[in-house]
């Protein structure tokens, strides 16, 4: 299992906002899409960050004041985390795990081609092991 075809599965497109935009339009584009991240680039293309709802949810903690009002690049993680297409689940999940967040942008040549969450990961292995499960049983009926 790769991060090629996890995205294979997913809906097209990856969500991402502008490093200029404000963290209010960044809660209305997490709740619209309801998703929990979002990668930040000024052109679509390359990354320059990520804004999680617990970027989000540690700066409302602190009770800063106009967080709502303030740019996304003044709560985006800078050093993002990647992988390429051809990067297995297994890697991801180590990554995701030993850093302790939940999405990886994926990227080939130096451009975006999608995002990748736990819940992704997850979700397809479960179905791997469920149609593992059905063949066996089907082997084992027949």
């Amino acid at each position: 299992m790769t991060a090629a075809r996890i995205l294979g599965r997913k809906k097209a497109g990856t969500v991402t906002i502008r490093s200029d935009a404000t963290v209010a339009q960044a809660v209305e584009t997490l709740a619209e899409y309801n998703i929990g991240a979002l990668v930040v680039s000024d052109d679509g293309v390359t990354v320059a960050g990520i804004l999680s709802e617990r970027d989000i949810i540690r700066a409302l903690s602190k009770g800063e004041a106009g967080l709502l009002q303030r740019q996304v690049a003044s709560l985006m993680v800078r050093e993002v985390q990647t992988v390429a297409p051809s990067d297995s689940a297994h890697l991801m999940l180590a990554r995701m795990t030993d850093g302790r967040f939940r999405h990886l942008p994926v990227m080939e040549n130096g451009r975006l081609t999608g995002i990748v969450s736990i819940g992704d990961v997850v979700k397809l292995r479960l179905d791997d092991l469920l149609s593992e499960a059905e063949a066996m049983r089907e082997y084992i009926a027949s």
